[in-house]
């Protein structure tokens, strides 16, 4: 490829009189994507070459209906192969020697009224691993060439195309030392390693110059918020052998603007506008990209064209924010991010994708969706994820952060097969060299995405010095955003501090784990990967994966759904031992899940409270993980498929803006507040005897105060953390309006660990908190009433439920189903997995989409000590 001309040209009068290098351009329609109608085969059943898979004449009547994008397992299951392959341990079962062989993918595809001037260039954003690309019976390049899963190839098919045409990709799969994607030990590993077309691919058709990989960036006056500066950089081709001269256009909102750009015979170069060159690029009282819980995230549509003669010779429409997006260190050197002048807590969670990469522009936003109605405000993406540009695009439409960067996977010998150091895998010159160009395309891929706020160049390890001074080049050269050379806590050689830890844990610990370890994943600093380990699905979800036979007790085919560690969290162990412990021993199923489900709301609420409790010492959590690959029992807010799990509602409650917590180590009460809100606030305290008496309440002003989070009260000793206890808490404002509450089951005794025995994965308990007096709840009796409301497009449930027992109700839990018994997705609930004090009513709101709404929707109320209810 040739090298770049990067050029800071003034403006000067465009000339009529300039030389044109062609006078009869025409506007077109300039992509094709090439998204259905695909056919794929293996080629030893194909058994013939690409020239004869790409005539017009080739016989594909036994080839498997596909899309693009797509890898052949994602095919093959869409095809009806493999239907039960995720129940109980069928997986195992998967022939992977099938894919050991290449197989093609075929499209045929239009291309209408071309004439002796366009310019014809094949698109393809990602496929693994390697490729011969073939045409209209030619081959268009070589798997030598189109090698690399994170490359992007773009390909002048001009002496290539019809207007009839015929594409046939033969795909091969990775081998042992590729780079590839990969799953680490999250599941288990895609039985064809990822092979396929996983991402677009398009048709790009222009006149005599190209215009191709545009990107803004923007700068913030983050004192006042009222001025912007947009600098617009664009890549531009001459494909003729004569000079052209031509305009940049531009149209940004209501205005427009035009730049005049003389390029030699065959000419690429890159342009570089700011505001110098344009006036209006300095904007005033700019709509602000901001990330969930701190503003909207305003986004701005621009596009470019290059004209030549008053035709336009090709364009690019595209999305941007203007935001400003910085790191910090703080004292204890612990890094931290600043947007648009204001520092954020980083609150998030570690996403996947699709076992085999089958993930939808639908999944993708219930997913972002679910993110945002959790509170959080980041999806941590180790590995560059996503079979499309579509991930980010709904994570600047919905305003969250995105940390991008490669995976641990390629860290490891024994998920690489091949040797590692200290630096992981990558240090070959040859696999650099390999890398190198994966970061160039993906940063100029993803970089006009405002909810990217860093590029991670290793995730357990360092990146090799090597490569590593390569990626501080190229951030320099490509993107203003900050690198972020590991998430775990290392110093570089070549770039300094990472800033983060990475300590864990990912097993269960107890709720003081958070406030009172100061050495390993407790809430201080910025943790990029940490959780309490089995995060159960609901009870729906475990049907669908666990056959009949096997559901209790525990056994193998459990185990085969919880991680891919050949050392720990293989197993649930370590659940079965907490809940024996802690509640004691489950007596069937169902009370299995129940206590579960408390031990996981419980453990997951504390963790993100704590990080929020423990503000400025804290300046990031991202829970591990977010979602599953694959049914799973670990690791996850939400399930495969896409039902919420306890967690779910123990995060939405923990990252209420204004919430009061519990300190589970200095016995006292935490008010957070991370809104523009400091106004004078009521705590309403109640503690409750295990028999659900009241024997403590108060009422306790706060006052306002800028601090994100502070102790407004401590607690009486005899009364919290002496005797078994529960607490109910009440955050209301000055007309005693309900702003947040809160609830806990607070033992006697804390739980104890053994703190030199930490490894990689947790600090193991010494001693269990006894909570067996909450599985003595007797039981209690709750009324319901339900009404319905349409609000524009949307459904709205009110289901008000009353305690109407001297017992606390406990956890109770609300779904919406179909008339087949089939929970409905996506829906909001307010609150769900929710106690009520004795005579205590409350009010849960549901809101779903109209069109999702189910003609025989029914509600259910189940609980940990309340009959089950259709309501």
């Amino acid at each position: 490829m040739k090298a770049y001309s990067i050029i800071y040209m003034g403006i000067y009068i465009f000339m009529l009189t300039a030389l044109f290098s062609c006078n009869t351009e025409k506007e077109h329609s300039n992509e094709i994507l090439l998204s259905d109608g695909w056919k794929v085969q293996s080629s030893l059943k194909a058994n013939v070459g690409g020239e004869v898979i790409s005539s017009k004449d080739a016989i594909v009547e036994d080839w498997y209906e596909a899309k693009v994008p797509s890898t052949i397992m994602g095919v093959l299951t869409d095809n009806g192969l493999y239907a039960d392959a995720f129940e109980s341990t069928n997986y195992k079962n998967i022939d992977r020697t099938q894919f050991d062989s290449s197989w093609w993918y075929r499209k045929e595809f239009k291309l209408d009224k071309l004439n002796s001037d366009n310019n014809v260039i094949l698109e393809l954003d990602g496929l693994s691993f390697s490729a011969n690309i073939w045409l209209n019976g030619k081959l268009v390049a070589n798997k030598d060439e189109i090698r690399g899963t994170f490359r992007r190839f773009n390909l002048d098919i001009t002496n290539f195309v019809a207007d009839n045409n015929v594409l046939a990709i033969e795909v091969f799969k990775a081998q042992n030392g590729d780079p590839n994607i990969g799953f680490v030990d999250w599941n288990p590993r895609p039985a064809d390693e990822s092979m396929g077309l996983f991402r677009e691919i398009r048709v790009q058709v222009s006149n005599s110059v190209r215009l191709s990989n545009s990107f803004v960036h923007t700068k913030v006056n983050t004192e006042s918020l009222d001025e912007a500066w947009i600098y617009i950089e664009t890549q531009l081709k001459n494909f003729t052998d004569k000079e052209v001269v031509g305009e940049l256009k531009g149209y940004l909102e209501n205005q427009t603007f035009s730049f005049p750009i003389t390029l030699k015979a065959n000419e690429e170069k890159i342009v570089k506008l700011g505001s110098e060159e344009i006036s209006m690029l300095h904007m005033k009282n700019p709509r602000l990209w901001w990330c969930n819980n701190l503003g909207t995230p305003e986004l701005y549509d621009l596009k470019l064209e290059f004209v030549v003669n008053n035709q336009v010779s090709d364009k690019e429409e595209l999305k941007f924010g203007v935001r400003e997006i910085k790191d910090y260190f703080t004292d204890n050197g612990y890094r931290g991010f600043i947007l648009n002048g204001k520092k954020v807590l980083i609150k998030g969670a570690g996403w996947t994708d699709d076992i085999f990469l089958r993930d939808t522009p639908k999944s993708n936003e219930i997913q972002v969706k679910y993110v945002k109605d959790m509170g959080m405000n980041t999806i941590r993406f180790e590995s560059i994820w996503g079979t499309s540009q579509n991930i980010y695009d709904m994570c600047d439409k919905y305003g969250l952060l995105a940390m991008v960067g490669w995976s641990c996977h390629w860290e490891w010998e024994n998920y690489m097969f091949s040797p590692e150091n200290d630096f992981g895998c990558i240090n070959s010159p040859d696999d650099i060299e390999l890398v190198s160009k994966y970061f160039v395309d993906q940063v100029t891929w993803l970089r006009n995405h405002p909810s990217i706020i860093c590029w991670m160049g290793a995730s357990d390890k360092l990146p090799n010095p090597d490569l590593e001074k390569i990626y501080l080049k190229l951030c320099k050269e490509l993107d203003t955003r900050p690198y972020l050379n590991s998430a775990k806590e290392q110093t570089s050689s070549v770039s300094g501090p990472s800033g983060t830890k990475m300590f864990g844990p990912y097993e269960y610990v107890a709720p003081n784990y958070w406030y009172e370890d100061k050495k390993f994943g407790g809430a201080y600093g910025f943790n990029t990967e940490t959780g309490i380990g089995a995060q159960l699905p609901v009870i729906e979800s475990i049907q669908k994966f666990i056959p009949s036979d096997k559901m209790w007790p525990l056994n193998e085919a459990w185990d085969y759904h919880c991680t891919a560690s050949s050392s720990h969290v293989n197993n649930l162990n370590v659940l079965n031992k907490v809940l024996e412990q802690k509640l004691g021993t489950p007596k069937d199923l169902n009370d299995f899940l129940k206590k579960a489900d408390f031990i996981n709301y419980d453990g997951t609420k504390a963790m993100f409270e704590a990080f929020r409790a423990n503000l400025p010492n804290t300046t990031g959590i991202i829970q591990w993980m977010l979602n599953s690959a694959w049914p799973s029992l670990y690791w996850q807010l939400y399930d495969y498929y896409l039902i919420p799990t306890a967690s779910y509602y123990a995060v939405k409650k923990a990252n209420a803006p204004q919430q009061l917590v519990y300190d589970y180590k200095d016995n006292s009460l935490i008010y957070i507040n991370e809104t523009e809100d400091k106004s004078d606030k009521l705590a309403c305290i109640k503690i409750l005897s295990k028999d659900s008496k009241i024997i403590y309440e108060v009422y306790e002003p706060i006052t306002g105060s800028e601090q994100l989070s502070s102790k407004v009260f401590d607690f009486n000793k005899s009364l919290v953390g002496s005797t078994d206890i529960f607490l109910n808490l009440e955050l209301r404002d000055s007309n005693n309006l309900l702003v947040a509450e809160n609830f806990y089951a607070i033992p006697a005794e804390k739980d104890e660990y053994y703190w030199d025995q930490t490894d990689w994965c947790y600090t193991p308990s010494k001693k269990y908190s006894n909570m067996k007096y909450v599985s003595a709840l007797p039981q209690a009796e709750v009324k319901t009433q339900v009404t319905y409301k349409q609000e524009n497009n949307t459904i709205v449930a009110k289901v008000t439920i009353t305690n109407v027992s001297d017992n606390i109700a406990f956890q109770n839990v609300l779904k919406l189903k179909d008339g087949k018994g089939e929970i409905i997705y996506p829906v909001f609930w307010s609150d769900n997995y929710i106690s009520l004090l004795p005579a205590e009513s409350k009010t849960i709101t549901c809101t779903i989409e109209k069109d999702l709404f189910p003609a025989e929707a029914v509600i259910e109320i189940s609980g940990w000590n309340i009959p089950n209810q259709k309501l």
